[in-house]
């Protein structure tokens, strides 16, 4: 067994042969009817308005982002141990122009709502940039591939939605963190806005 990463497997017979044979069609024109399964499927089991199936899942998350920050100087409250923060190459902040504030991450994935409160900006002082998203990570990557707690997701939400910010989870090994709490991806991410899922990690 590999362990060094958990994108290493590649398809099985059975896995080739459904592609082979899977029905296609121009996706620009949404015409592809097995990627607008995929998506509808998905977006089903999230409880997402609609999917919007991506080659990555850095593109993916950055795409999230660019979708609730429309102005460049807006910025993401993230984990500072969080996989958008240390990787990815900053593509929200390359790509969009959008500041990240990072928080101190636990050893389980989660930070201190209290630091967190105080990281968002006030809304009245134009030289700082405007707080717009909380970003979370689950299962997360960093801190050991921990899940994080449904009651932390709920009051994260909470706090976004009093302030009127954007939640988003970075979801990549969400199914992960499924089968760890017994529960369906909706259960995890009917507090979040949006959503990534890497169908490589599943």
């Amino acid at each position: 067994m590999l362990a060094r990463s958990d994108v290493l497997t590649k398809p099985n017979k059975a896995m080739r042969k459904a592609m082979a044979e899977a029905e296609v069609g121009d996706d620009v024109f949404r015409e592809d009817p097995t990627i607008l399964k995929i998506e509808t499927k998905v977006a089903e089991m999230f409880g997402m308005e609609s999917a919007l199936f991506v080659p990555s899942g850095t593109m993916g998350n950055l795409i999230s982002i660019m979708a609730h920050c429309c102005n460049r100087g807006e910025e993401i409250i993230l984990g500072d141990q969080s996989h958008l923060f240390l990787f990815e190459q900053g593509g929200y902040a390359q790509v969009a122009g959008v500041h990240p504030m990072p928080v101190v991450n636990r050893k389980d994935g989660t930070f201190s709502i209290d630091e967190m409160k105080r990281k968002i900006r006030p809304i009245d002082d134009p030289h700082q940039p405007i707080t717009r998203v909380i970003s979370l990570e689950d299962t997360h990557n960093a801190c050991g591939g921990r899940v994080l707690p449904l009651a932390f997701i709920e009051e994260v939400s909470a706090v976004a939605k009093k302030h009127d910010l954007v939640l988003h989870m970075d979801g990549a090994r969400l199914m992960n963190a499924c089968y760890a709490l017994g529960c369906p991806p909706g259960d995890i991410t009917r507090h979040c806005d949006s959503v990534s899922m890497c169908l490589s990690k599943v």
